[in-house]
């Protein structure tokens, strides 16, 4: 199936190329604008995030008139770029959409869009430019850097995009537009596209948008797949069934959970995943055995991961945070490693052939594990303390009895990426947590868009944890959730200042320390000024918490709800203690 849906794609691959080179008659014109968002629309986007400005503001009036395709105007750039990345993560088989204005706002969502580089999640960021006249003159214009330098702004771009696509003319408008996204989607990375003034009300041709665009890759050359398959086939019969599956970041970028679940099921083999990669595979699955971290890792499943015969790596990103700090224990002879792009047996790499196709090819080929190892239970304890403080080793078990099924959560850089990852989530649940880029602040518009995404595809509540310090960032863009009649639950981890930060450096530091906020007055200043569309509290003790997990209508998430949670300043949990003590060793400051 999967290599007749390859060999489909590359059909409409080949059409899209004639189309071009063809005139065809009989299609009704478009704007250039138009064909654009009908692409959009073809892909399921329904949202588009950004800030307006003078340089496309002719688009935005098509995009605030297209009938599916909604405008979420954001406080700034940085926040809709996180917003456009929290977007594709929750709705696969889509991407993330954000607009800018020339310079000014397209540099201020740079670090969005670099985030989404970094973490493999596609985003197109349109920028709206000034007219080709205007480029070809260049005369001192507002938002240019005063010195004739037009192309500044798209060489920054380059850096931080798979592709990009300058339109200049209308002639191969249709034609750029399509190749940057199936780029996009087909390599699951941001593309950057410039969209001059005069040319948004330029008419086309709209006879490539009957051609829909395919987010699979290239089909494998058959031959080589069929010699990695056997090689691969070879170890896993001499590992005699001691075989471990473990699943990362690239295996929900790149689409393949399917396919990973039917190579689990029908093999029996024990399965773990990277931090990256939580809720890849569902964590109530009996031959799942948790979060595998290097030796930061529970000692059983470190165990357990590390003496496997043979590793079948799923789209491994090993990153520092998402390895414990480099501390993969797998020797290369024990290790396969599935990529959407090539695949590597042991020491030897197989450039194009991607794991999309390949992983159907190899759950055909394998059998039935005739013995099955032990996999360790993989749940979290309410731990007995004789206290009533909220500590981090209480409060994320206690979490845990809180959330439901199809819950996304979003977890900030911090505290909160390392406690939620000992915590089982419920089926069909989303995690979402940027741990390779680790920009603080990112889950607050991540959480806009991620909310956005669960309405469309069915998922329940929007849960995120962030700090005190984190929220400072980016907290403007919770007056977007309420200007949108978004409902979810923030958890704000009041620990006076960067817990993460004091642990890596500096515990008693005042560049780690912030000014405190009246976190329960801020919703109500940032946009429900009746107090009906919100509530607020502050939990002291674990008692307080409890109670307000427990109450129905709190649970029911009906409106958007901000709980300030009191806790210590110097507590953390023992993964980010174990991971700072590493990173400390790694960039240790050593004074002259």
């Amino acid at each position: 199936m999967a290599s007749e849906s390859s060999l489909q794609a590359e059909v409409n691959r080949l059409r899209l190329q004639v189309e071009h080179l063809q005139v065809k008659d009989g299609s009704e014109p478009v704007y250039i604008g138009q064909y654009l968002l009908t692409r959009l629309e073809q892909l399921k986007v329904t949202k588009m995030f950004g800030v307006p400005g003078d340089f496309n503001l002719g688009f935005l009036d098509l995009v605030e008139d297209h009938p599916t395709i909604d405008w979420v105007g954001n406080c700034n750039e940085l926040n809709a770029s996180y917003a456009a990345d929290g977007y594709a993560r929750v709705k696969e088989h889509s991407l993330g959409v954000v607009l800018t204005t020339f310079g000014v706002g397209e540099l201020s969502a740079t670090n969005g869009i670099a985030g989404a580089f970094s973490e493999m999640v596609p985003v197109l960021h349109i920028a709206g430019v000034p007219s080709m006249a205007q480029q070809k003159t260049k005369p001192m214009l507002h938002h240019t850097l005063g010195d004739g330098r037009y192309d500044a702004y798209i060489k920054a771009a380059e850096n931080f995009s798979i592709s990009q696509a300058i339109l200049t003319s209308k002639e191969n408008a249709a034609a750029e537009i399509d190749r940057v996204l199936t780029d996009c989607i087909t390599r699951a990375r941001p593309v950057y596209l410039t969209l001059p003034t005069n040319l948004v009300y330029e008419k086309i041709s709209s006879a490539r948008l009957k051609i829909p665009l395919s987010r699979l890759p290239p089909p494998n050359d058959p031959d080589v797949q069929t010699f990695v398959i056997d090689e691969i086939v070879k170890l896993v019969q001499e590992a005699d069934d001691d075989v471990v599956v473990l699943v990362d970041a690239c295996a929900i970028r790149h689409d393949v959970r399917e396919e990973v679940n039917e190579l689990i099921k029908k093999t029996g083999f024990p399965v773990y995943s990277a931090p990256m990669g939580k809720t890849s595979v569902s964590e109530n699955y009996e031959r799942y055995g948790g979060i595998y971290v290097g030796s930061i890792s529970h000692p059983e499943i470190k165990e357990k991961v590390e003496s496997a015969k043979l590793i079948l790596s799923i789209g491994c990103l090993k990153s520092d945070f998402n390895t414990g700090n480099f501390t993969y224990s797998i020797p290369t002879p024990r290790t396969v490693e599935f990529h959407s792009d090539h695949t590597k047996v042991q020491f030897a790499a197989f450039g194009g052939i991607g794991m999309k196709e390949l992983l159907p090819q190899l759950t055909s080929r394998l059998q039935p594990a005739k013995r099955q190892v032990a996999v360790p239970p993989f749940t979290a304890v309410l731990p007995q303390e004789n206290n009533d403080i909220i500590s981090q080793a209480w409060f994320w078990p206690r979490m845990g009895q809180f959330f439901k099924p199809k819950d996304v959560i979003l977890a900030e850089t911090g505290t909160s990426s390392f406690g939620i990852l000992d915590v089982p989530l419920p089926e069909n649940s989303v995690f979402l947590a940027q741990i390779l880029w680790g920009s603080i602040g990112w889950t607050t518009g991540a959480t806009l868009g991620a909310a956005f995404a669960a309405q469309d595809v069915g998922l329940g509540r929007t849960i995120l944890f962030i700090g005190d310090g984190s929220l400072q960032l980016t907290v403007q863009e919770l007056s977007s959730m309420i200007r949108h009649g978004l409902k979810p639950i923030i958890f704000v981890l009041n620990n006076d200042g960067y817990t993460i930060e004091r642990f890596l450096h500096g515990k008693e530091r005042k560049y780690n320390d912030i000014a405190p906020w009246k976190w329960t007055g801020l919703l109500g200043v940032l946009g429900d000024a009746d107090g009906t569309k919100s509530k607020s509290y502050t939990v002291h003790n674990k008692a307080e918490l409890s109670a307000l997990l427990d109450n129905n209508e709190f649970a029911a998430a009906d409106k958007i709800q901000l709980v300030e949670v009191m806790m210590p300043r110097l507590d953390a949990p023992s993964a980010l203690e174990r991971q700072a003590e590493l990173s400390g060793k790694t960039n240790a400051y050593v004074a002259a």
